[in-house]
């Protein structure tokens, strides 16, 4: 047992080794540990940081992104001078300074149905460090098939959520959560925000869950969701158990179908913000409406009447079914939403997405323009 350590980890690791419940098997047990971390993001960054610190022998990182400015208020281990980088990369970097005894592997590709289960089977958890449905589905059900422990987490604004799912047999994601809710009603960070300090929680949250399954000890929250409410410091948890008669997960789906079923798509014209301003120059008449929030609007407008996706309904009427109509948002998702359902809800025959919203607007028209 002592060789399995050397002079250099019993110093690093000697807060760790002097506690009863994790001592030096303990310790050992992190090093042999091996853990997949999916998203190099809010809640992966902390996870890693605090996994590599406490001596977990091998960090697999899946994470296709690159840092963004709007990435550095919550992402604490990434710079302005990355800017542009890759996540994953930078991310292994940023871990073998800070601890050279800790083995890093990535993978710079998007996780799916075709790679999940090759790339989760060496590893003994998966932490989940995304924001999306389709992906959390995907590593649920990968979980429950390669029986491992799943690690969940979210953020959204000021709450946070933490629990473990396919703990020795226990509940997993779809007990809690059988069908993935309406995709018109999940905003993501970029659209609904989050205060940068919240990722800090919840991500350290699931590297104690995780330090604690691999060592052995205390009371996992399994079976259990962990609420956080920032702006009430109020924590909650809720038990939850296994579904009757539920479905035997077997094999992985298309979770993108899944999670976003369109039975009959529809094609959605495009503009380009060039191709509009050359519009706007030769007078030509159309409707500009943004559907972002009004604090988003409040921030940077380029002059389109405000009608917010959540409450589009309410502005059927004050919509021009006679001329064009050219939606935006900040992205060109929400408008492209809001422009399915205009034309399968309310027979709309006239309306035109802003490619790449007030982004690629800013990118391509008025760099001056403040993105946020």
């Amino acid at each position: 047992m002592t060789a399995s350590l050397t002079k250099d980890e019993f110093q690093r690791y000697s807060r760790h080794i002097i506690l009863p419940d994790i001592g030096l098997e303990g310790q050992v047990k992190l090093k042999n540990a091996k853990v997949l971390v999916v998203g190099a993001g809010g809640l992966g960054v902390p996870v890693l940081i605090y996994l590599a610190a406490a001596g977990v022998g091998e960090l697999c990182i899946v994470d296709f992104d690159h840092i963004d400015f709007s990435n550095l208020q919550r992402q604490v281990i990434y710079k302005t001078s990355e800017v542009g980088e890759s996540k994953a990369e930078t991310a292994k970097k940023f871990i073998h300074e800070q601890n050279p005894e800790v083995k890093v592997i990535i993978h710079n590709k998007w996780i799916d149905s075709s790679n999940a289960l090759e790339i989760a089977e060496p590893y003994d958890i998966i932490v989940d460090g995304t924001d999306n449905f389709p992906t959390r589905y995907l590593l649920n059900d990968t979980a429950v098939i390669l029986n491992k422990p799943y690690v969940y987490g979210s953020i959204f604004r000021f709450e946070g959520q933490v629990s473990v799912f396919n703990f020795r047999d226990g509940p997993n994601y779809r007990d809690l959560f059988p069908e993935p809710p309406a995709p018109e009603l999940v905003p993501n960070c970029s659209e609904g925000g989050v205060l940068g300090v919240l990722p800090g929680i919840v991500g350290s949250i699931q590297s104690l869950e995780t330090i604690k399954i691999i060592v052995g000890i205390g009371e996992i929250l399994a079976g259990k969701l962990l609420t956080i409410d920032t702006l009430n410091n109020q924590y909650r948890t809720f038990k939850f158990g296994k579904r009757a008669n539920r479905k035997p997960i077997e094999k992985l789906i298309d979770y993108q179908q899944f999670c976003n079923p369109i039975s009959a798509p529809i094609d959605i014209e495009v503009i380009t913000p060039l191709e509009m301003e050359q519009l706007r120059k030769d007078g030509a008449a159309f409707q500009l409406i943004d559907v972002r929030e009004p604090y988003e609007y409040d921030i940077v407008h380029i002059g389109g009447s405000l009608m917010p996706k959540s409450e589009i309904d309410l502005h059927i009427k004050n919509i021009d079914r006679n001329k064009k109509v050219i939606i935006h948002c900040r992205s060109g998702k929400r408008s492209s939403d809001v422009i399915q359902h205009l034309k399968s809800a309310h027979g709309f025959t006239n309306l035109i997405n802003l490619e790449g919203g007030l982004l690629r607007y800013a990118k391509d028209v008025n760099p001056e323009l403040t993105i946020y």
